[in-house]
């Protein structure tokens, strides 16, 4: 979350007191709970690490039994989320104080939508703007659902807390009730006990939308279209943010994803959408009690209410009602149709007819959901819902009542605008290495070519085009046996082509190829599509994404590109997709390839050569950006991200993946979702317009600066990696890796063949890991000494790095992240994890990485002419004062039980005691993953 960029203007006061509130419950409930010999321990170490006397906790710690351990352990890690949720209701606060008082901060949309609007294309870009957050698996957050639900609570509650020193609550209750949820949290299991399921992971994720997101999301919209106006900009139909999934149709390295999984994935979204539907038109009939007696109605009105089955006596003169029973009724059968003729929907239809509290209408056609049919009575698309509710706002406008069309019926009209049917567009991507080997099969068996594999890249473009742009027949065949691999991959484009019939072009719009590095990787892909109907030469219903994510193919992507889009083929697929051409950049791999400063770099240069490339064509060249929670993985935050992107790359439309513990923490609630929300809308609009260079002429000479820089630094991060014959022996002795391998964090296996080496191993446990050791190594590690280098060449070089700090967005941002990340780093925790590797040439890698923390905190407080730290982010540093003590304590626990584990002084099933710790660090860190 970028509570950090909010200039808070309630004091500190506030928070430390809520923390304190929740502190002092969290340890009267503790004492009740582990007695008074545990609980002076868990007060003796709070106040050794608040010494930081690290010397004094690890001697603590050794004599703790396994069985206290447990206890412990949970206090220290439900501290920090305590201290989260305080933060959380803060911000919200925050946010609806400053929107109210007409406060000017930092991402505020109407400051920017003023400044938008003198800009001469401020209309066009006002009106096309699409920003799309994509909620993806990796769940670095371990917690169970349960857990989030309390969560929640306690939000809710301290929420009230404010009112409560009003008089205007209850203190006693209120008191209670927190306690109540404390100590359900402290007694219920914090993590899973079983590895998610995919299923799990779509659920799970579906959670945001009827809490947070519908609702966020259709207040941003609405007040976007308002601002517009009230600039003067006329607008069509503006979707400024819509939502992106992968969970479900991400098969790259996860067996686990089926044709069965994405279909289920967007059943369950059109579920909650409908839902949401069904739930908003029950609100709507117990408000719209007008009666044909005092106002006049329309015939369509009219129309509706006769079709409805709602004939009660005392509905005779409110048509509205007995329209809006109709539309409901609708639409509960068309949640019936959609889920299929077999689904079991007694239990939750009944919930539903609960939810909506109204008896005379939804609970009856709920209830008999199962054969309740008439002809036409369902809704075939969305545009026949849109057009029912058009005649209601109709009727409104021409009777004089425009003015009811205002609050939950314009809500509802604009969230079938942006959601559909379908709610958030699916993504679907697999490993280029894996659909060669489908393609390699279909020509097999279709006796076009023995060997694809064998041939060279201009033989397998040549032998693909040949197919697509001649041959309209499809390769397979029913009476073919087909591999295994082949067999999934098939049903997995048909059932792509199912949901497009049935739910809309937006369910799924773009195929994602991880690891391209060839055009042949594309073509292949267009075979597949070309398979099921989904494209052929003259139609694209798929966008064909690549995907460049190691350094090598960040460097070849403008070649790829060039070729891909001089193909004519192509250009006629475009088309299909308004001349826009989609590529996606990978974050996570090229840091891992490069290091930190070479992936920033790689990645920056890649958006100008392809946005300059797409101009040359005369495509839209937009990108999708693969971001972690970590700076390791393109994290960090989200406002400084987009505005120090390279002017011009952002044609309109940006993507960007949201994962993990960074899902909850921005989206948990309504209020933090329409903040983080507005932010990404703000800082796009402010990109596409803002040049924000001081001076132009000099960017040219930055730019070959940093190339310099960076190649000393790739350099350096690899010698060590990569380099040094003791480095894997380091990372995987003196880090947690194995044991957040086997933690239940995702249905995806932590490696794509083995955690044994680390080209191997995934970019999240790799990240995870480093966040756990708290070394926070890929965020930094390569950027002091590569800067030292370049100024002890010239003493002067220092001032021109002040200067590009002040005045390069993109390379402000760089060292920003870098000197967050330094913030959350500990080098006396991480030294004691180094003591875990068996021999001293291991442990002396410790050395080296210590060496060049100190360096590169030196220099990058040089550069920022600081003196601490995040010197500027006041909220972060009194963020980590209230935390760190507690999670520091976490880490020296998480020593103590490896050590065990390792000795054999753990029992197997005592195990989850590390992964309580891992999840309390997390928690701490908010974004580790």
């Amino acid at each position: 979350m970028d509570i950090t960029k909010l200039e808070s203007s309630s004091n500190q006061v506030l928070i430390q007191e809520e923390v304190e509130i929740l502190t002092q419950l969290l340890e009267e409930i503790t004492q009740g709970l582990v007695g008074e010999d545990v609980y002076s321990k868990i007060k003796e170490l709070t106040n050794l690490s608040k010494a930081e006397d690290y010397q004094g906790l690890q001697n603590v710690i050794s004599t703790i039994n396994n069985e206290e351990m447990v206890l412990i352990s949970r206090y220290f890690s439900i501290l920090p989320l305590l201290i989260n949720i305080a933060e959380d209701v803060d911000l919200a606060y925050e946010v609806n104080y400053q929107n109210n008082i007409n406060k000017d901060y930092l991402g505020k949309l109407s400051t920017v939508m003023g400044m938008i609007a003198e800009n001469e294309q401020g209309a066009e870009v006002i009106n096309h703007l699409n920003v799309v957050p994509v909620l993806t698996a990796h769940p670095t957050q371990v917690q169970r659902k349960t857990m989030l639900e309390l969560t929640n609570h306690i939000h809710e509650l301290l929420r009230k807390h404010r009112d409560v020193k009003l008089g205007l609550i209850n203190e006693e209750k209120w008191y209670a009730d927190m306690r109540r949820y404390i100590q359900m949290m402290m007694q219920t299991d914090i993590i899973r006990e079983k590895k998610l399921k995919v299923k799990n992971e779509i659920t799970n994720v579906m959670e945001y939308y009827p809490s947070s997101l519908i609702k966020a999301i259709t207040k941003l919209t609405q007040e976007y279209k308002a601002l517009a106006v009230k600039n003067g900009i006329a607008l069509k139909n503006p979707k400024p943010i819509t939502m992106g999934m992968w969970i479900g149709g991400d098969r790259d390295g996860n067996p686990f994803v089926t044709a069965e999984t994405l279909r289920l994935s967007a059943t369950l979204q059109s579920e909650v959408i409908l839902t949401y539907y069904i739930e908003k038109i029950s609100e709507l009939y117990r408000q719209f009690s007008l009666s044909s007696s005092l106002t006049a109605v329309s015939d369509g009105v009219l129309e509706l209410a006769k079709k409805s089955l709602d004939h009660s006596e005392f509905r005779e003169n409110e048509p509205y009602r007995k329209a809006f029973s109709y539309i409901q009724a609708k639409l509960v059968n068309t949640l019936v149709d959609m889920k299929g003729p077999e689904a079991d929907f007694s239990k939750d239809l009944s919930k539903l007819g609960q939810q909506s509290r109204q008896p005379h209408t939804a609970d009856y056609h709920l209830a008999n959901a199962g054969h309740y049919r008439l002809v036409n009575d369902l809704y075939i698309s969305v545009e026949e819902f849109k057009a029912d509710l058009r005649i209601i706002q109709d009727s409104l406008e021409e009777n004089g009542m425009a003015s009811l069309i205002k609050g939950d019926f314009s809500e509802i009209c604009q969230a079938v605008d942006v959601f559909g049917f379908f709610l958030a567009t699916i993504d679907m991507r697999q490993d280029s290495s894996v659909q060669e080997a489908c393609v390699a099969e279909l020509l097999k068996t279709a006796n076009i070519e023995s060997d694809y594999s064998s041939l060279s890249e201009e033989e397998k473009c040549h032998l693909l085009l040949k197919e697509l742009v001649e041959d309209p027949r499809q390769l397979s065949a029913t009476n073919v046996t087909k591999s295994e691999l082949l067999e999934k991959e098939l049903a997995i484009y048909q059932t792509a082509r199912e949901l497009k019939d049935r739910l809309g072009e937006d369910v799924i719009k773009q195929h994602i190829i991880s690891h391209t590095e060839t055009v042949s990787d594309m073509l292949e892909l267009a075979i597949m599509l070309k398979e099921v109907g989904l494209l052929d030469k003259d139609r694209s219903r798929i966008q064909i994404v690549p995907l460049f994510e190691t350094i090598e193919d960040l460097e070849n992507a403008k070649g790829i590109m060039t070729d891909y889009l001089n193909l004519d083929i192509v250009k006629t697929w475009l088309k299909d997709h308004q001349g826009y051409q989609e590529v996606m950049l990978g974050y996570s791999d090229s840091n891992k390839d490069g290091g930190y400063l070479a992936s920033g770099w790689t990645l920056y240069k890649a958006q100008n050569e392809l946005t300059k490339l797409g101009e040359q064509f005369g495509v839209k060249m937009t990108f999708f950006h693969g971001r972690g929670g970590t700076v390791g993985r393109g994290g960090g935050p989200s406002y400084d991200a987009i505005t120090s992107q390279p002017f011009g790359s952002i044609k309109d439309r940006i993507r960007l993946t949201e994962q993990g513990e960074v899902i909850g923490t921005k989206y948990g609630n309504k209020d933090s979702a329409y903040y983080n929300l507005e932010m990404l809308i703000s800082a796009t609009l402010d990109r596409m317009v803002t040049r924000m260079i001081t001076d132009p002429s000099k960017i040219d000479d930055y730019r070959s600066i940093m190339e310099g820089i960076v190649a000393d630094s790739n350099s350096i991060y690899r010698d060590l990696v990569f380099g040094n014959p003791h480095f894997y022996d380091y990372f995987f002795e003196a880090s947690p890796i194995k044991e957040v391998s086997s933690l239940n964090i995702g249905s995806r296996p932590a490696a794509r063949k083995t955690i044994t080496e680390i080209s191997g191993l995934r970019a999240i446990p790799w990240v995870f890991s480093w966040s756990q050791n708290r070394v926070m190594f890929p965020g930094w590690y390569g950027v002091g000494s590569s800067f030292q280098n370049f100024i002890d060449k010239d003493p002067a070089n220092l001032a021109i790095l002040q200067e590009m700090y002040q005045s390069w967005p993109f390379f402000k941002s760089l060292l920003a992240n870098v000197d967050m990340v330094l913030s959350k780093s500990n080098m006396n925790i991480a030294f004691q994890y180094a003591q875990m590797a068996e021999s001293q040439e291991v442990r002396d890698v410790f050395l080296t990485i210590l060496d060049e923390w100190q360096l590169t905190k030196n220099v990058i407080l040089a550069i920022e002419k600081h003196d601490e730290l995040i010197e500027d982010l006041p909220n972060l540093k009194n963020s980590l004062n209230y935390r760190l003590p507690y999670f520091n304590v976490l880490n020296y626990i998480q020593i103590e039980l490896i050590r065990r584990l390792r000795a054999g002084k753990l029992d197997p099933s005592q195990e989850k005691l590390i992964h309580i710790t891992i999840n309390g660090i997390a928690t701490g860190l908010r974004n580790s993953g």
